[in-house]
């Protein structure tokens, strides 16, 4: 067993992700492309930013044909599929400068994006595929542009093998501990030994208190909210087991808001 930092934490994904061998043998699995690059950039944006909204990805590469962006959601939102097709856009947008008589990018865009908390769909992968399709859903091979959303949280024996063993291993750091001897994979073995615990620097360390603080704000912000709202339904007397289905809360936690209000 080998103690790890958590996966969940953006400093620590781009840390083993950012390397360039292991970026390109994620991207193999996901995509089946194999790249040619020598970076992997971090925190990249467009300037001037696209839109009126700025895309920052947590790792981006492109070689001669292909662009690739991998970022990492773990906090639950309900945006983060729009969020993404944004930055999709936006690196496909990019490509088209002042003076550009075509319409078609010079570089193929794919986006891989990881969510490390689970997702309301309990899906472990779902795809947006750009190309035009006939009505029995056959493309015609025109635009190769794909977004495609990975839930390690969810992950089974359907899930394509190719990259299974990669979100098993990401969803088995979530708790901060792994048996690599259940990994084969070489470039696995390689992020489980980039992110071990006793490797971590204190700006690693620095990063994942900040980012925890800052999503657990977050979530108590949201969860203030969404327990304001189930206050609500309680006065209106909707019945608890519908106030449980609407809010996503636990029955002893609306019951513990309810008494208050009963007194």
């Amino acid at each position: 067993m080998k103690q790890v930092a958590s996966l969940q934490y953006g400093v620590i994904f781009k840390k083993a992700f950012g390397q360039v061998d292991i970026f390109k043998a994620f991207v193999k699995a996901v995509l089946g492309i194999d790249l040619e690059i020598d970076k992997v950039e971090t925190e990249k944006s467009f300037r001037p930013a696209i839109g009126n909204v700025d895309s920052r990805f947590d790792l981006f590469a492109e070689d001669t044909k292909n662009r690739i962006i991998v970022d990492i959601q773990h906090e639950r939102k309900d945006s983060h599929y729009d969020r993404f097709l944004h930055y999709h856009c936006a690196a496909i947008l990019e490509q088209m400068p002042k003076g550009e008589l075509s319409y078609r990018p010079k570089l193929k865009v794919f986006t891989i994006v990881v969510l490390t908390s689970s997702d309301k769909h309990e899906k472990d992968v779902l795809t947006i595929d750009f190309d035009p399709k006939d009505l029995q859903g056959k493309g015609i091979n025109e635009i190769p542009h794909k977004i495609i959303y990975l839930c390690p949280k969810c992950v089974n024996e359907n899930t394509p093998i190719a990259y299974r063993e990669w979100m098993e291993a990401i969803k088995d750091t979530l708790d901060e501990q792994v048996e690599e001897s259940d990994y084969h994979n070489a470039m696995i073995q390689k992020i489980f030994d980039s992110i071990q615990e006793d490797g971590l620097t204190p700006k690693d360390r620095y990063d994942m208190i900040e980012e925890y603080e800052d999503n657990k704000l977050i979530a108590d912000k949201e969860k203030e909210a969404i327990q304001k709202v189930a206050k609500s339904m309680l006065a209106e007397k909707l019945p608890l087991e519908l106030i449980v289905k609407l809010t996503g809360l636990a029955r002893s936690e609306i019951e513990s808001l309810a008494s208050p209000l009963i007194k």
